[in-house]
């Protein structure tokens, strides 16, 4: 299995990276964890746009699903397509949700080029991976992913406040990629996002191998959310997410 940040910047694209998209690779198969504004760019550095086999999407906000649209232009017009019709498992909104983003009516929407499939607590199969899926803190119906092949696991926080449902999602994974949105300061709001400190913290208690800090908001210094894990009692690896980073994992 291999890992492959596309896109790691939280809230809108940064100068240096598209918002959030996860590859994941193994005998062949691409699968993907969120497609945020701005990543289906990025995305072709490391794979043909017909070379992807499905698509989880953690929510509905923007920076984790807008470039579905475009994403329908490409299997839809391109020269060598239309593509056959992706698997896309996401909030049971979804079609509707970007049907409407895009302009199209609900009916056929998006569903010419994708196959919507209602996300729910617990596992799934896609392809060679096993995906278990569990709900998270975040304002919408937002999930958190854990990802497994091979013995090998990476955990994936969505956007998400503390959560014991993340904690037990990441328990034992090799990767665990955890949100750290804001800085450690007092008054923080609840049930939203993460520091690099509460990041770490839920690493710790997950026992994960390595802890790599993601949806990192263009206007706070990185440095400093590092800075705030350092002081989450986690003692593995831990470093900050950057597109184009890859990961083998075995």
């Amino acid at each position: 299995m291999r890992l492959t940040i596309v896109g790691c910047s939280g809230s809108f694209p940064g100068p240096d990276s598209p918002a959030s998209c996860y590859l994941l690779e193994a005998e062949g198969f691409r699968l993907l964890l969120d497609l945020g504004n701005g990543a289906l760019g990025a995305l072709q550095h490391h794979v043909r746009l017909d070379e992807v086999d499905a698509i989880c999407l953690s929510h509905l906000h923007a920076d984790h699903c807008l470039d579905l649209c475009p994403y329908h232009v490409v299997r839809t017009y391109s020269p060598d397509g239309p593509f056959p019709r992706l698997p896309v498992h996401a909030p049971r909104d979804a079609p509707r949700r970007l049907a409407a983003a895009y302009g199209m009516p609900d009916e056929p929407g998006l569903e010419t080029a994708f196959e919507f499939v209602p996300l729910a607590p617990g596992v799934r199969r896609i392809g060679p991976f096993e995906v278990t899926a569990a709900r998270v803190n975040h304002p919408v119906e937002t999930y958190g992913f854990r990802v497994s092949y091979g013995g090998r696991s990476v955990a994936y926080s969505g956007d998400t406040g503390e959560s014991a449902e993340l904690v037990k999602l990441a328990t034992g994974a090799d990767v665990l990629l955890c949100e750290a949105s804001f800085l450690d300061e007092p008054n923080l709001p609840t049930d939203l996002h993460m520091t690099g400190r509460q990041a770490a913290e839920h690493a710790a208690r997950a026992d994960v191998g390595t802890l790599v800090l993601t949806h990192l908001v263009p206007w706070y210094p990185p440095e400093r959310i590092l800075d705030d894990a350092r002081r989450g009692g986690f003692h593995g690896r831990t470093e900050l997410a950057r597109s184009g980073a890859v990961y083998p994992l075995g």
